[in-house]
């Protein structure tokens, strides 16, 4: 089943985050993702939204989310991430109507 990764971004230093951003793709497409929306300006509709940034990605199923997000590749660009950047990531299992 498809999960979403959804990653909201405070950022905290805008240098390191940008070397995250520069790696991000090289490590990104080789695990069977795709980028849906990246927005450092999404419209709040309602609410509070104490972010700077909204990334949703897709992957195909949880095994694929956990192969980029464990991988060593990804936990070497991830610390410039981490260092740039206070994040919640959510997944989320894509709906699949009954019947």
């Amino acid at each position: 089943m498809t999960v979403y990764a959804i990653a909201q971004l405070k950022m905290t230093d805008r240098a390191a985050y940008d070397r995250y951003q520069a790696r991000f793709f090289d490590v990104f497409r080789k695990y069977n993702g795709r980028l849906l929306a990246a927005d450092e300006q999404p419209r709040v509709l309602e609410g509070e939204w104490p972010f700077d940034k909204l990334v949703m990605m897709s992957f195909p199923d949880e095994a694929a989310f956990l192969a980029f997000s464990n991988s060593p590749d990804y936990e070497d660009i991830s610390r410039d991430r981490k260092a740039g950047a206070h994040a919640t990531v959510l997944l989320i299992r894509g709906f699949a109507p009954a019947g």
